[in-house]
């Protein structure tokens, strides 16, 4: 029976390439580790302390500016990670990161992850997989913010978001306020953007916190630019 360490691992897409032997080598150096709900996990400026994998529960990795004004710049779910840059680059933390919820993850130390590193060849070619798609994961969030007005930015994050491909209503995966500053717009956008995507017909708003998206095909209009 596979221990929990390399059941959290093989739930990762970002360790989905490794062989075998690679997942083993992870499961050597592997800590179990869990945070309360709003406990730290880190603050920009510590020293990182490894690659953390969600096993489950979930994680807000953000940014505070100078004016105090948080920003969140990703979340991390069960089978997602974070501080993959820092541990790989060496680096200090360069963010916050909180649990949102009770959260457990599979916590692979800086120094034993990096020996790793040194000492296998192919374990690297499998792990330069894993980073490119994460680069391109950032780069599409990027475009989202830069490319996408209110509208496009709303209409592309319940697109990814909806587990039912549109056929049943489904609970947003944040918090409206969360889900607000992760699409760097204030909460009152926000909540002008969603009436106007229900007022046109493309989403059903049964509560506070569930979407249904009733015209798929008119919502992906919208995430392209079409006006609402």
């Amino acid at each position: 029976m596979a221990s929990e360490a390399v059941t959290i691992l093989q739930s990762s897409g970002f360790f989905s390439g490794l062989s075998d032997e690679s997942l083993g080598r992870l499961e050597a150096i592997a800590r179990i580790v869990s945070f309360q709900k709003g406990q730290t996990v880190f603050r920009k400026g510590d020293p990182c302390p490894g690659l953390y994998v969600v096993a489950h529960g979930a994680v807000r990795i953000y940014k505070i500016a100078p004016n105090g004004k948080e920003h969140v710049l990703h979340f991390a779910y069960p089978g997602m990670t974070f501080a993959e840059v820092a541990v790989i680059g060496g680096f200090e933390c360069p963010a916050y990161a909180q649990a949102m919820e009770d959260t457990r993850c599979a916590l692979l130390p800086q120094r034993d992850f990096c020996r790793i590193l040194e000492e296998s060849h192919p374990f690297c070619l499998q792990l330069m997989t894993s980073m490119a798609a994460w680069v391109r994961h950032l780069v599409g969030v990027m475009e989202d913010i830069v490319l996408r007005d209110a509208a496009g930015r709303v209409a592309q994050f319940l697109i990814r978001s909806d587990p039912t491909d549109g056929t049943a209503a489904f609970v947003l995966p944040i918090l409206k306020k969360d889900l607000a500053n992760h699409l760097n717009l204030t909460s009152e956008t926000l909540s002008r953007t969603f009436r106007r995507l229900a007022d046109a017909g493309l989403i059903d708003l049964p509560d506070a916190q569930r979407v249904r998206i009733l015209n798929p095909d008119g919502l992906a209009d919208v995430a392209q630019g079409s006006p609402v």
